[in-house]
């Protein structure tokens, strides 16, 4: 009988319930933030009565035809009733570089914690769970440049030395997509996975174009669209002095005036953010603030597990070690 929670592993997370982003932000350590949301996502899976997902996901990988039997590991099928087998070194090696913008617009909070505080919680749970997973991770920060830079490695104090770097606050100006993309796509020579943390606050008839420098080079392109609730709804219930973050301009609004015109106008950046994406073959993730972290770790686990089964398609059924096959 087929494991369930492999092919829908949002039921292997029921329990226990998600983390309250407002409550995990508390925590003034980022690196133990991450560390918290990766091990109770894990616990999580553990304790339901499936196991065919965390096992994905550490050091096998399910039985495929064409798979030399002899690599079969006969404990773990004792435990799971399940064929699985060592996944070998090629398969379990990825580049994975984090973008995270660090322009003015992602300090906005309307609560207790702002955007980039937020991306940078979220990228340090993808950064600790790949690293325990022995992928390499880089970063690079950007407003309308790329302010750090850190190519991938997997190293216990380079992540240290990772999450560090997030924590740095937001200082530059504008969101401009274009340049840091454009420089960072004619960095990367080898082919590996990009994970953009962006609120997209940028011209949308210049997304396409700056989004498909990541694609250009055959990255496997993942980006979580951050925006703060209040930026989504729009519920201000009395006029006040609205000032942009970016430009520093001031500006009068009467919210039960400007909200059917707001929500018009976001309703339409992100339907094209996501065409774009879509075209694009980008895999487009929507987060407001208030989303628990573990939904964004599973949206990235899910997206691995396809990426993985889309390599294996095309190497064929016997794509392995010794056919040259490789995960991206």
């Amino acid at each position: 009988m087929r494991n369930r929670a492999a092919s829908n592993p949002q039921s292997a997370i029921r329990n226990p319930p998600l983390i309250d982003p407002a409550a995990l932000m508390k925590i003034k350590s980022m690196e133990l933030r991450a560390k918290a949301v990766v091990e109770g996502f894990w616990k999580g899976i553990h304790r339901s009565p499936y196991h065919g997902f965390s096992v994905e996901f550490t050091e096998y990988r399910q039985y495929a035809f064409g798979d030399d039997p002899r690599y079969i590991d006969w404990r773990v099928y004792a435990r799971s009733d399940r064929f699985y087998i060592k996944k070998f070194e090629d398969e379990t090696n990825l580049r994975c570089h984090l973008l995270i913008d660090h322009s003015r617009s992602m300090g906005y909070t309307s609560g207790d914690y702002s955007k980039a505080q937020y991306a940078g919680t979220l990228a340090a749970t993808l950064a600790y769970f790949l690293f325990t997973q022995g992928d390499a991770v880089g970063l690079a920060t950007f407003d309308d440049q790329i302010r750090e830079y850190m190519p991938p490695r997997n190293r216990a104090s380079y992540l240290r030395r990772l999450i560090l770097a997030l924590e740095a606050q937001p200082k530059g100006s504008a969101t401009n997509l274009g340049p840091p993309l454009q420089r960072l796509a004619q960095m990367q020579t080898k082919r590996g996975m990009i994970v953009l943390v962006s609120d997209l606050l940028t011209s949308i008839d210049r997304l396409e174009r700056d989004l498909g420098y990541l694609c250009a080079g055959g990255h496997d392109v993942v980006v979580f669209h951050i925006l703060d609730p209040a930026e989504v709804s729009f519920d201000f219930d009395k006029p006040a002095l609205f000032q942009d973050v970016e430009t520093g301009r001031d500006l009068y609004v009467d919210p039960a005036a400007a909200q059917k015109g707001y929500q018009h106008l976001l309703d339409g950046h992100l339907a094209k953010t996501r065409s774009v994406c879509q075209s694009l073959g980008i895999d487009y993730h929507l987060f407001a603030t208030d989303r628990p972290f573990d939904l964004a770790l599973l949206d990235f686990l899910q997206h691995r597990m396809r990426s993985r089964k889309r390599v294996r398609r095309v190497h064929g059924p016997g794509a392995g070690p010794g056919a040259g096959g490789r995960a991206v």
